[in-house]
């Protein structure tokens, strides 16, 4: 027969019972914790960038950013104040040079050139008035001059008859006076014609000259509204590609007013920008590189903007390979400005995780590949391919250089 379990045995196995599921619920749960720990705690070597220390030289660069700009480009303005009448080309094509672009209106312009020409007839006009005038009062002068000579050569000629009468008695001293003093007074006139003679000519030079001079003025007043003109009739002035023209007939242009650009495409330069904190390390004559992506252009800096504006300095790269076929103009690039060269430097590649010069906490592969250990590290400065090591690496360490911001509060990680 079966017996009754008794009460105290029942509670017994009730507790063994609970006490299993609780060591199997505890045990579940640190498997749990483990588990998830060790996830946390480890990364997929795929998702490794591993660089290793090196050494060798780095030249130092700062970097700005820039743009891809046309080597040459022209500004075609307008040359007067006038209206388009027509327009014979449009943005993107090709000219060469003499190649009509648009026509202003230039009547106005014409009859302005018109006007200053009779102008100029009319002051050539009066100076041979002038002239003929002024050879006019010079022959009557001259005249009166002959005129006075011989009115002098018979004064003389009644001094010395009166000089002889008085000698030899039929005379008196009162007439050699006269006579004397009607001499006197004759020379004196006619040094007074003369020299009025030699006033009146060099009046006469002077004139002349004033009167060439406004002619020249004229006529170059003139020729420069004849080239006003031409530069109206607006052409090309060189084989180049129009990137720009103002296409809108009949619409007002003002003198000075841009009408159309011309570039050539075919060769390319970088206008470029940088902090004005390293405008002492940009100079006319720095080595430069531009990046494209992947390709890596050479250059010179060849113009730099003598102020900041807006807390940065402008500057013009020259390319070496300035027809380069990844050029294009407007594109943006990255530009590298070498300032210094670094012989028998600790180096590390350069990546994401380098900000500026200072104090970092980077990750390293261990020896045997299963493990990265966190240790701080001094950077100084870089170039767009090394960065320089102060203290903390020393040649040979592997290096992570990829993103582990999502490890920033680990100090060891297990490698899957």
């Amino acid at each position: 027969m079966d017996r009754e379990i008794s009460l105290a045995e029942r509670k017994k196995a009730r507790n063994k019972k609970w006490a299993k599921i609780g060591g199997i619920g505890v045990a579940a749960i640190a498997a749990i914790a483990i588990a998830a720990s060790m996830m946390k705690a480890s990364v997929a070597s795929k998702d490794l960038t591993i660089a290793t220390a090196d050494t060798g030289t780095i030249d130092v660069t700062v970097s700005g950013s820039g743009t891809v700009s046309p080597a040459f480009e022209e500004i075609i303005t307008s040359p007067i104040n006038s209206r388009i009448v027509e327009v014979y080309c449009q943005a993107g094509d090709s000219v060469f040079p003499g190649t009509p672009l648009l026509r202003l209106d230039l009547q106005s312009t014409e009859t302005e050139v018109n006007k200053l020409g009779d102008q100029i007839s009319m002051k050539q006009h009066e100076f041979e008035q002038q002239r003929a005038n002024s050879a006019t009062q010079l022959s009557d002068l001259e005249m009166k001059a002959k005129v006075k000579e011989m009115t002098l050569s018979r004064l003389e000629a009644e001094l010395n008859n009166e000089k002889y009468l008085d000698s030899i008695g039929s005379g008196t001293g009162d007439k050699v006076r006269q006579a004397e003093l009607a001499v006197r007074t004759g020379r004196l006139e006619l040094e007074q014609l003369r020299q009025q003679i030699a006033n009146e000519r060099r009046v006469a030079a002077a004139g002349e000259s004033v009167k060439n001079l406004d002619i020249d003025i004229a006529r170059k007043n003139l020729s420069e509204m004849k080239r006003t003109l031409d530069d109206a009739r607006v052409t090309a002035p060189r084989k180049a590609i129009l990137t720009f023209i103002h296409d809108q007939i009949g619409e007002k242009v003002t003198e000075g007013q841009k009408i159309a650009v011309i570039s050539d495409l075919g060769h390319f330069r970088v206008d470029a920008e940088i902090s004005d904190n390293f405008a002492s390390r940009v100079a006319v004559g720095s080595k430069a590189t531009v990046r494209i992506g992947k390709e890596k252009l050479n250059g010179t800096v060849s113009n730099v903007t003598p102020q900041s504006n807006n807390g940065v300095i402008k500057f013009t790269v020259r390319l070496d390979d300035d027809a380069h076929p990844r050029l294009r103009s407007g594109l943006k690039t990255d530009v590298y400005i070498s300032c210094e060269v670094i012989d028998d430097a600790i180096r590390i590649p350069n990546g994401s995780y380098y900000t500026g010069a200072g104090n970092y906490k980077l990750f390293f592969l261990s020896d045997d590949g299963k493990s990265l250990e966190k240790r701080e590290v001094k950077l100084g400065s870089s170039n767009y391919e090394y960065v320089e090591v102060e203290e903390g690496i020393r040649p040979g360490d592997r290096v992570i250089t990829s993103d582990m911001s999502n490890y920033k509060d680990s100090n060891k990680l297990r490698v899957r």
